[in-house]
């Protein structure tokens, strides 16, 4: 999902909200058009975005580096999103990832606004110093436009809580004397980080999934008020499945601090029985039909190493499996897909060779309108970036605020605070998607987030 596919469903959400009666509190159909088409033009265009060139100095001589940082709006609080290195990096695809940061922090009720950083540089080519240099001179290049009260950045593809201490510790020599420890998060706990960070994520994407097929349906499962279909037919033949002891299948896109967590959190699931079939990194995809065993892939790759890539590899790990083209974990045999790689996996071009009956977003954009207009007709379930892997930035928000009080939560209390406030999102996005006809599962999360936003600018008197 590029920068115009996102800017296009919004246009089509703010027309909806437009067309709605009452809505904002306005009855007049053309002042409540007129102000939602004000809002439109304020949430389509970015605040603002900043690009420079870092000069580092390799073993491969001076090379001058693209970097970014697009800070898209913060009428629902401070700038807030990550900073990722990878040779992908564009200034569209910054931008758009600002934008959904947006989205994703109003629908989950976050007091922060959207911005995203990146650094057009593969980080596996460089060494540690190297690492170090071009950490500390992004802040150097952006340091004006970054602060705990303005824009505080976090880790993304391709960074760690390694990067960010440097950060912070660069931010710190530029502003001396100033508060520093809420300027980034996602640092180490040694340097004020929220314990349980680096798992969030992971473990928030599982939850979107697993709280779906447990609890929610629990809760309604007579049937009453549903009004898709077809997906509440997949979501009862999976805890169908379930139930007659037949473990739900799981593969994995993506094997780094996402989807190592996800497909961890899948394999030792104690309410439902999985069972973790494929999962992939950049070079290859792993498959057993009988199950992976996750936990020694996750021994295995600990310190950033990749995936097995032969029997000798596999040997090493203790871990049975085909060794498959990487793109394979795609289309594979299974029940459940999660992506968490990066942008743009699933399209046009292979969305009707994909078997899985739930995908879930770890990943940003990895599935085109187009294929959720698919998979929406085929009735399956597709759950959406900006409500799936929302836990980092919760417990981001969460680190910000202990940096505010000076008191280190444990990491339990962090992630039982996650599970609370992504679970009353995820109780609202579904509510509202099953009992409605027509529309697609981002659609609804989109829906929410910029009624929220909306909302927020016509009540400070932003629209006219």
């Amino acid at each position: 999902m590029d920068r115009k596919e996102t800017a296009k469903l919004m246009e089509n959400v703010m027309t909806e909200l437009s067309e709605k009666e009452g809505f904002l509190g306005i009855e007049d159909d053309e002042k409540r058009k007129r102000i939602v088409l004000s809002a439109q033009e304020i949430l389509t265009t970015t605040d603002k975005i900043i690009k420079s060139y870092i000069r580092v100095s390799t073993e491969h001589g001076i090379m001058r580096i693209p970097a970014y940082r697009v800070q898209h709006n913060n009428i629902s609080g401070f700038y807030k999103g990550g900073i990722r290195f990878s040779e992908f990096v564009s200034e569209e695809e910054v931008e758009n990832l600002a934008i959904l940061m947006t989205l994703k922090n109003a629908l989950h009720r976050l007091p922060f606004g959207g911005a995203k950083g990146g650094v057009h540089v593969d980080p596996r080519k460089y060494s540690e110093k190297e690492l170090n240099l071009i950490s500390k001179k992004y802040v150097q290049r952006f340091a004006r436009d970054l602060g705990p009260n303005h824009d505080i950045p976090a880790p993304d593809l391709g960074t760690n809580e390694q990067v960010i201490d440097w950060m912070v510790g660069e931010f710190k020599t530029i502003h001396p004397g100033q508060a520093y420890l809420g300027s980034f998060t996602g640092k180490s706990v040694e340097n004020g980080g929220a314990r349980g960070r680096r798992e969030a994520t992971g473990k928030g994407t599982f939850l979107s999934y697993i709280w779906l097929l447990s609890q929610w349906y629990d809760e309604h499962v007579s049937g009453n008020g549903i009004n898709r279909t077809k997906q509440w037919e997949t979501i009862s033949n999976l805890k169908q499945q379930a139930d007659n002891s037949d473990p739900i299948r799981v593969a994995v896109q993506g094997f780094g601090n996402v989807g190592s967590v996800a497909a961890l959190e899948a394999y030792q699931c104690s309410e439902i029985a999985h069972r973790v079939v494929a999962v992939s990194d950049r070079y290859t995809t792993l498959y057993n039909e009988k199950g992976l065993d996750v936990r020694a892939l996750a021994a295995y790759t600990i310190g950033g190493k990749d995936l097995p890539k032969n029997s000798e590899e596999l040997a090493a790990a203790g871990v049975e499996a085909s060794v498959l083209p990487v793109d394979a974990v795609l289309t594979c045999e299974t029940d459940v897909l999660i992506l968490a790689a990066i942008e743009n996996q699933i399209h046009e071009r292979n969305m009707k060779q994909v078997n899985a009956r739930v995908l879930v977003e770890g990943a940003n954009a990895p599935i085109s309108t187009e294929a959720d207009d698919y998979f929406e007709a085929a009735g399956t379930v597709v759950i959406p970036d900006i409500l799936a892997n929302a836990g980092g930035v919760i417990v981001s928000y969460l680190e910000w605020k202990q940096s505010r009080i000076t008191e280190l939560y444990s990491e339990d209390d962090i992630l039982a605070e996650m599970g609370t406030q992504m679970k009353e999102t995820l109780k609202s996005v579904y509510e509202r998607y099953f009992s409605s006809v027509g529309h697609t599962l981002r659609f609804t999360c989109f829906t929410l987030a910029l009624e929220r936003l909306t909302s927020l600018l016509y009540k400070h008197g932003k629209l006219y």
